[in-house]
């Protein structure tokens, strides 16, 4: 029998994935966590967990599709021979987990023919998952996600991100000296998908973060979406290391408005 190629199989899928690394690294947390390794520096950890979570997320998804291609954050990068591809963040704000902070999630997107068609992002320690299939809607738990717009950037709760290497960061505090004074408040939670789904359920208005890498963005920019807000650049174009923004429409185009004139700089390795 074929395999169902549908969006909405493939978000099947998808949760059953992330529920069940959610709940390995929700229950089986060890009490004495220590990070495992470093990524991009010595503050960007890497645990066991981590790792753990993306082979169970990668052996899940195969049994049931064993042609798929797989793009994951821990170095699960398979070849396939469909259409689709998982691009998987086994544990979306490592840091948060190693300190026993909630907000840290599952992210997974299914791709195919090169568009996100649908993704979940699993919240394990607030029991929320937030899904999305393209045309058909995002949805928090059971309850279907409709921003509103925000008219004002000075009414504006933003959220934003920060990268782990040194310059990065000193380059990122020099753009926030300047969106802070003229919004309503900045707000920091320390996973790119927890804060893309925040924006989609209006518990912020907008994000911005530059750096994320395609996991980061993949599942939670199609709920933005989805749920009637914009994600992209800077430019019109879509979002990438060089910038991801995702705010409802008007608000979107301030914000950028307001990047660009304090000169963010291009994520790095962006062309």
């Amino acid at each position: 029998m074929a395999e169902d190629q549908s969006p909405r199989a493939l978000l099947d899928l998808a949760i059953r994935a992330a529920r069940l690394a959610g709940a390995v690294l929700l229950d089986e947390r060890p009490a004495g966590l220590v990070a495992a390794g470093t990524k991009s520096s010595p503050t960007d950890v890497v645990t066991e967990m981590d790792r753990r979570s993306e082979r169970l997320i990668i052996d899940t998804i195969l049994a049931e599709r064993p042609g798929d291609a797989v793009l994951g954050e821990e170095g699960g990068a398979l070849a396939g021979h469909t259409a689709v591809t998982w691009v998987v963040d086994p544990l979306d704000g490592t840091v948060n987990y190693l300190y026993g902070l909630v907000p840290w999630a599952v992210s997974i997107a299914a791709q195919s023919g090169g568009r996100t068609v649908a993704g979940v992002v699993h919240i394990p320690g607030a029991g929320h998952t937030f899904t999305a299939v393209l045309g058909g809607g995002a949805y928090l738990d059971e309850h279907r996600l409709q921003r509103r717009p925000v008219a004002r950037l000075d009414q504006a709760l933003v959220a934003t991100g920060f990268g782990y290497r040194t310059e990065d960061r000193a380059e990122q505090a020099r753009v926030l000296a300047g969106v802070l004074p003229v919004v309503r408040d900045i707000r920091r939670a320390g996973a790119a998908s927890v804060d893309l789904c925040a924006v989609a359920a209006g518990w912020v208005d907008a994000y911005y973060e530059r750096g994320l890498q395609p996991w980061d963005h993949g599942a939670g920019a199609l709920v933005v979406s989805e749920a009637g807000g914009r994600v992209g650049d800077l430019h019109g174009g879509p979002p990438g290391q060089a910038m991801v923004l995702a705010a409802p429409l008007g608000l979107y185009e301030q914000l950028a408005e307001l990047l660009v004139r304090l000169g963010t700089a291009p994520g790095p390795d962006a062309p």
